[in-house]
């Protein structure tokens, strides 16, 4: 079947949310009386995780997700209101330090120019998501945006990646699933339908992918060997 359409991550992928995160956590952490460490950061990463799961499976809302993370991070209780208005803080430094990694325009350019169309996948809220393609200068390029509380499903969920596509208006086959987490973005976009590269930034791996590149200005060059 003849590929019509690219399905992109967003955070991994297009824009560097480890380093945004990491970078907001440095300024908002000593501003609660908190040491910025790379123990510290780590935490926040696997503390995250845990209740975002649980936003995506659909058992909590977005907004109870980073509550029930301060909640752990932070060993403490608070009224509602008073997470949101802790949690804005880490948000004002997280927020500012978005950026797109550097490869990401100019594939997304290629892409167009290839006659390909561009879409979003995201794991993210839909809210969050559009203002940070927004604030990086991706919006007018990327294409529509799919997102959990859009579909009512997240990646790995082969129905994450059906319904996009259904939305979008192309069959699964058609389009080629880009993402630089290979559990989500590469093994739930195959259980869907879609061929499917990992963006493996980082050499993490695993190392019997084949079908693999290590920056988005390989993607052009790995199209046209397929």
């Amino acid at each position: 079947m003849k590929l019509r359409g690219v399905l992109l991550d967003l955070d991994g992928t297009l824009v560097d949310h480890e380093s945004a995160a990491a970078a907001g956590l440095r300024g908002w952490l000593p501003r609660i009386g908190l040491a910025a460490t790379e123990a510290e950061i780590a935490r926040w990463a696997a503390v995250q995780e845990v209740h975002l799961l649980a936003w995506r499976d659909g058992r909590i809302t977005f907004a109870e997700q980073r509550r029930r993370r301060l909640r752990d991070f932070l060993g403490t209780g608070g009224t509602d209101a008073e997470l949101d208005e802790i949690f804005a803080g880490y948000l004002t430094y997280y927020e500012d330090a978005w950026r797109p990694f550097d490869d990401a325009a100019g594939a997304l350019a290629e892409l167009a120019a290839a006659g390909l169309a561009t879409a979003v996948l995201t794991n993210g809220s839909r809210g969050q998501q559009l203002r940070k393609l927004s604030r990086t200068g991706l919006a007018d390029r990327a294409g529509p945006v799919f997102a959990v509380d859009d579909l009512g499903v997240a990646k790995p969920h082969a129905d994450a990646f059906r319904k996009a596509c259904a939305r979008w208006g192309y069959a699964p086959g058609e389009v080629l699933s880009v993402g630089d987490d290979h559990a989500l973005d590469v093994l739930g976009a195959r259980a869907a339908g879609l061929p499917a590269v990992h963006l493996d930034r980082h050499g993490r791996g695993p190392a019997g992918e084949t079908e693999r590149i290590v920056s988005l200005r390989e993607l052009g060059a790995y199209l046209a060997a397929r």
